[in-house]
């Protein structure tokens, strides 16, 4: 299945996410397998929106560790309740940050990061880890972007969990 998520041509955010969401559906339909819709879903997304970093870490032996993604590398393990994601996890609710260096216990995988959001992948009321997207640009991450991650983590977990 041959699928481009450029959109070069939509210039509005929201319209953006609306297209991606629709083609994200189809991408991952019918897939069961964690670790390709993980791959599939950070590589859309990084195309999509060209984020400077995009990936998950996954819930394994209390901690969460890094899985599938797309940018520089990145951080191995994270604690409960440290960092964006690990606060993402231990408060179970999307994490929006403008300037991560004014965010405590910020967790400086890479120095040219300055933006951050976190979404949990929540199924049946269980976390089974977090999508985190960077920007290397302050204040890149808003509502819009809060409502369609989160959209497209319900229909990941919908078809993987």
């Amino acid at each position: 299945m041959e699928t481009s998520f450029k959109q070069n041509n939509i210039k509005n955010k929201e319209e953006k996410y609306k297209q991606f969401i629709q083609q994200y559906s189809l991408l991952i339909d019918g897939e069961k397998d964690e670790i390709s819709v993980l791959a599939n879903t950070t590589a859309a997304l990084k195309e999509a929106f060209n984020f400077f970093w995009t990936g998950f870490y996954m819930i394994k032996d209390g901690e969460l560790h890094l899985g599938p993604f797309q940018g520089s590398v990145a951080c191995y393990r994270i604690k409960k309740g440290r960092g964006v994601c690990g606060t993402a996890w231990a408060e179970e609710k999307t994490q929006v940050v403008a300037d991560v260096d004014k965010f405590p216990g910020h967790i400086a995988c890479s120095s040219l990061s300055k933006s951050e959001i976190v979404v949990p992948i929540i199924h049946n009321g269980e976390i089974k880890g977090v999508l985190d997207i960077d920007s290397d640009e302050l204040n890149t991450f808003d509502d819009t972007d809060k409502q369609y991650l989160e959209e497209t983590i319900q229909i990941l977990s919908s078809h993987l969990y």
